[in-house]
């Protein structure tokens, strides 16, 4: 059965939910899923409500044309997704593999419902096993001198296959501030929680010389801010004295993998909404 999803952003007032429930009801919809939350401090309100369409409703463009006059009495940013359609996903690698391998190994297995158009890489390391998943490996490499240039070779990939998300799976390159705004809400990077406490080269190790007792993962949306995104995911792992570097950075890339992947789900499942710098996740 055909499920469609509609997410919902506005100011909070009273009758949102009357209103976008009476709705659905009046046009044979049928809600199967219904999250909201009102944010005290932004004063917004937030929503998604997947549905199905009865024998006496009317096509999903005829219906998002009669929503719209709701979604003007209330001020709403919304959309109205087709809960069938597979995101289309490019991902981004370097040299570390692993958070790209488990994407790989998800999507293979239909653990994640998507469709991975192409890779793109600085480096050559990685080509064969993404080839063998049957994709596409663009290499790209960056210098200082043609850093825009094999930018743009990369948002022009977004353009050409249509991508709907690019996934930074440990990506080493920053993103120029041009390329954070064309890529606004729909490009995630993963990084090790301690950030900004551990900036730089070896971060596991310099948190092992400072004798940590948690380390971490967070998935965020890339803006222009370096690593200061709206954070959709993060998870912890209790670590202690007896933990070498390399136990920290293996115990890491575990949890970087977790929760990129679940980062990923929550975005194409359409369960994040921006709420300025932060987000509301509909788990």
């Amino acid at each position: 059965m055909d499920a469609h999803i509609l997410t919902i952003t506005c100011p909070d007032t009273f009758g949102i939910v009357a209103a976008v429930s009476g709705f659905l009801a009046e046009h044979d919809a049928f809600i199967t899923e219904a999250a909201q939350y009102g944010d005290p401090y932004s004063k917004r309100f937030f929503m998604r409500t997947v549905f199905t369409l009865g024998p006496l409703a009317p096509p999903r463009d005829v219906l998002a044309k009669k929503f719209a006059t709701i979604a003007q009495r209330f001020q709403m940013i919304w959309h109205l997704h087709d809960g069938q359609k597979r995101a289309r996903l490019l991902i981004a690698v370097s040299k570390f593999g692993h958070c790209l391998n488990d994407l790989l190994h998800r999507y293979n297995t239909g653990a994640l419902p998507v469709d991975i158009l192409a890779v793109v890489s600085n480096h050559e390391d990685l080509r064969k096993l993404v080839e063998w998943h049957g994709i596409n490996y663009h290499l790209l490499p960056v210098t200082g001198a043609n850093r825009g240039a094999q930018e743009q070779k990369m948002l022009d990939l977004v353009d050409e296959r249509d991508i709907d998300l690019v996934v930074l799976a440990r990506y080493m390159q920053v993103l120029s501030p041009e390329a954070c705004s064309v890529l606004r809400g729909r490009c995630i990077n993963i990084h090790h929680s301690f950030l900004p406490s551990f900036k730089g080269a070896k971060p596991y190790h310099q948190a092992h010389t400072r004798g940590v007792k948690i380390i971490g993962a967070t998935a965020h949306y890339v803006t222009s801010d370096l690593d200061e995104g709206p954070i959709i995911e993060q998870a912890v792992e209790r670590v202690d004295h007896t933990h070498t570097p390399e136990d920290l950075v293996a115990l890491g890339a575990d949890l970087e993998n977790v929760v990129l992947a679940r980062a990923v789900r929550y975005h194409i499942e359409h369960r994040v909404l921006l709420n300025g710098p932060k987000t509301v996740v509909f788990r």
